[in-house]
């Protein structure tokens, strides 16, 4: 994946690890939300969802050191991978936004899962991907705003 500002490119293949120009990219061990940097994308094509979105925003807004849009899924975890984003959460994405940046996640270590921790994200495309500490924070959040992956 190529980042075109930065002029950094992203690789990664199953089992071998992930990189960026070269070097070998480990998500940080942060352990929880205080002081992570957080990633997002509106849910501009899923308007019917926004009250959930902003519940979810909202509450990790208060949690954590701050939240970016950014405007590309598949660069947002990408910089999760290489620890510039902390975490990253997101509705109704494509398998072609997804697919690169999960695969760039988990070989730096991070997780990639649906809003209830589990594989769905790959059909249904809301997807949290972070490191270990800062996942479980996120779904933690997920469960105390009451957003379900069925219901999305």
């Amino acid at each position: 994946m190529w980042d075109p500002v930065k002029k950094d490119l992203f690789t990664a293949e199953r089992g071998a690890g992930a990189f960026r120009n070269g070097q070998r990219l480990r998500v940080p061990p942060r352990p929880g939300l205080d002081g992570a940097a957080l990633a997002t994308g509106f849910p501009f094509r899923q308007q019917h969802k926004i009250d959930r979105y902003l519940s979810i925003f909202r509450a990790l807004f208060m949690k954590s050191r701050s939240i970016r849009r950014a405007g590309s899924a598949a660069l947002d975890l990408a910089y999760v991978a290489g620890g510039i984003f902390d975490g990253f959460f997101e509705f109704g994405l494509s398998p072609w936004d997804t697919a690169a940046g999960a695969l760039l996640v988990t070989e730096a270590g991070g997780l990639v899962t649906d809003f209830d921790g589990g594989a769905t994200w790959r059909t249904r495309g809301n997807v949290l991907a972070a490191t270990s500490g800062v996942h479980a924070a996120l779904l933690d959040v997920m469960r105390d705003t009451g957003v379900e992956e069925k219901d999305l």
